[in-house]
């Protein structure tokens, strides 16, 4: 295993104040606790920021926030848009602001050909001269990656690309990336899959939970490392345990509504996200307490 960028990386949430702007102070008390609890890095303006709900502006001013943490630790920008032309903008924001990486999910909505989808991470990179994590989404993006079709390869194995950010369940294709090019930084991207992405070659995780539960992730992270797969297993399960709850109620929602009891106001999801209700909280609140490990 690569242990340049070994560990574990918050999937930050986007918090806004009660008249729906982005609340940059929050967002930067958060980032201190998860400094403070061991954070590997920070992984800005991706789907648990809301990335689709924000404006132009407001992602630009997640970065900006954000970056008040450069030097200290890994920052990687997620700079995926419907068009190359943004996302280039977005990538020269975070350049200049000093991220140590970008990443980007593929272009959605147009079922765009396999040569379109390249293009369009070859040109990002060459506009900032940095290589990208791709971020794999299948889920959501309804984008897959073949890896048997030749643009894929190509991409995949070239130096436009610096690793993958593997949010798909079927951890085959995390090794098959690896297969293909050894060379490839994968971080792991379900939170519930973390014990199995790291036995197949992953540097770490990137994570929504870990905006509110990184004490637990980390011990599982250390136990494994360590060789304690047992531990590590069983700590899995019951991290599965609240991922299967928050996913019943609503993964960004229920995220936001923890780390409110936490003591972390980050304020309510975007609409046309719904806040829990009192009867969704309780079904978490009992979760949390029965399996999360602090």
């Amino acid at each position: 295993m690569n242990t340049g960028e070994l560990g574990i990386y918050v999937a930050s949430v986007t918090p806004f104040t009660q008249d729906d702007q982005v609340w940059g102070d929050a967002l930067v008390q958060l980032m201190e606790r998860n400094l403070e609890e061991g954070a590997a890095g920070f992984f800005i303006g991706g789907s648990s920021a809301e990335c689709f709900l924000l404006s132009h502006e407001e992602r630009v001013k997640t970065f900006e926030t954000a970056s008040f943490a450069k030097g200290r630790t890994d920052l990687i920008a997620h700079v995926g848009s419907l068009s190359t032309k943004e996302s280039i903008e977005f990538a020269k924001e975070a350049k200049k602001l000093g991220f140590d990486r970008i990443a980007a999910t593929p272009p959605l909505y147009y079922g765009f050909s396999p040569k379109e989808v390249c293009k369009y991470y070859y040109e990002i990179s060459a506009a900032v001269d940095m290589p990208v994590i791709v971020y794999n989404f299948p889920g959501n993006t309804k984008r897959e990656f073949d890896l048997n079709q030749p643009d894929y390869r190509e991409l995949f194995t070239s130096q436009a690309i610096e690793g993958v950010k593997h949010t798909n369940q079927v951890v085959y294709q995390m090794e098959r990336f690896l297969e293909l090019n050894p060379n490839l930084k994968i971080w792991n991207g379900f939170d519930e899959t973390m014990v199995a992405g790291l036995a197949l070659g992953a540097h770490g995780s990137i994570g929504s939970t870990f905006n509110c539960m990184l004490p637990h992730y980390k011990k599982i992270f250390d136990a494994f490392l360590e060789g304690r797969i047992d531990d590590a297993r069983r700590m899995q399960h019951k991290a599965n345990h609240i991922m299967e709850a928050f996913c019943n109620v609503g993964l960004i929602p229920a995220v936001k509504y923890v780390l409110e009891t936490q003591g972390n106001p980050v304020g309510s999801p975007r609409s046309p996200f719904m806040e829990l209700g009192e009867e969704a909280k309780r079904y978490v609140d009992r979760i949390l307490a029965e399996n999360l490990i602090k």
